[in-house]
């Protein structure tokens, strides 16, 4: 098969397209022919040495695909050589093949085409699992969503508004800004001229917001603990701002709030099934209806993986960047 290779750690120019061995199922195992990837900010990490692979995942960066079964391994009942499916990935998707557990793959939304879908599975069960499963989202609460522009964010965006809540986010443009809007926010905010913390509070009458999904972590820690209003929860979900911040425990004691880190990689396999399964069934018809669309920004070949890199590192692009085999 194409996959993806490094012989070190670095830049998108350390990314290169060689020929590996096919991979084979194992037991509870699906292998899928790949139509399309998708590149996250998770992959740069890996790409530069700092987010290696949870033990026994594939060395092969991406987390995300989608695909057509081409082959089950023994024991898998809920799938069958030449469905059409899209898949959550501890590791493997920068390839033509991929091995994925049965429970993390999930069907193509309808009126999804395949190579769009692979788009969807780690926007989704990040957004799913962490804003409404973890932080118990409501209708006519407030949320804030850093880097609106982003996968994660237009995803978040319109999932947020879709369940009724008022929608706040972060971005750095006046183009994303635009767009955060046209998919659902109320507000959007432009941080590199904007304090959040006053918009937010100025806009809910000093209330705050009851949920903040943060991709940021260290650097805008303390703020977001600022922006809280009572008995809200902080979801941390990212480190592009550092890893070591500092904590206002008396703020938080005073708002009865919450500061939660997860991850979706590390997580058992039995865990991300039942995250795939729920957003089947809770988020997948919101998608089948059109009230939330996947927000493809660039469909490149593996080929040009280095150059989707820079895309994503740049900030340049709205929503995802797919690479096909």
């Amino acid at each position: 098969m194409r996959a993806v290779t490094q012989n070190a750690p670095g830049g998108p120019e350390t990314l290169v397209v060689s020929e590996l061995p096919d991979p084979e199922p194992g037991p509870g195992e699906v292998l899928l022919d790949v139509a399309a990837t998708a590149v996250n900010r998770a992959d740069l990490l890996q790409r530069q040495g700092f987010y290696p692979p949870p033990p026994g995942a594939s060395d092969v960066i991406g987390l995300e695909c989608s695909g057509t079964v081409a082959a089950v391994g023994p024991g898998v009942t809920s799938w069958a050589v030449g469905d059409r499916g899209c898949a959550l990935l501890a590791g493997g998707g920068y390839a033509s093949r991929v091995v994925v557990p049965e429970g993390q793959v999930m069907p193509v939304p309808d009126g999804v085409d395949l190579v769009t879908a692979a788009a969807l599975p780690e926007v989704a069960c990040t957004v799913w699992s962490n804003v409404f499963m973890v932080a118990g989202l409501r209708p006519g609460d407030v949320f804030l969503v850093h880097g609106g522009g982003g996968g994660i964010g237009t995803f978040a965006i319109q999932l947020a508004a879709a369940s009724g809540a008022r929608v706040f986010t972060t971005a750095g443009s006046a183009d994303k800004l635009e767009r955060c809007r046209e998919l659902g926010a109320e507000v959007a905010i432009n941080y590199r001229d904007e304090d959040f913390v006053e918009v937010v509070r100025t806009a809910t009458g000093g209330a705050g917001a009851d949920v903040v999904l943060d991709n940021m972590g260290a650097k805008y820690l303390g703020r977001n603990v600022d922006v809280l209003a009572d008995e809200g929860r902080l979801v941390i979900i990212g480190m592009q701002g550092g890893v070591k911040g500092e904590l206002d425990i008396a703020t938080l004691l005073r708002k009865r709030g919450a500061v939660i880190a997860t991850a979706l990689r590390s997580r058992p396999i039995d865990g991300k099934a039942r995250i795939c399964a729920s957003v089947v069934e809770h988020v997948w018809p919101l998608v089948a209806d059109g009230t939330i669309a996947p927000v493809v920004s660039a469909v490149l070949p593996l080929d040009e993986v280095a150059e989707a890199h820079r895309m994503i590192e740049s900030g340049a692009a709205v929503g995802k960047v797919l690479l096909t085999p």
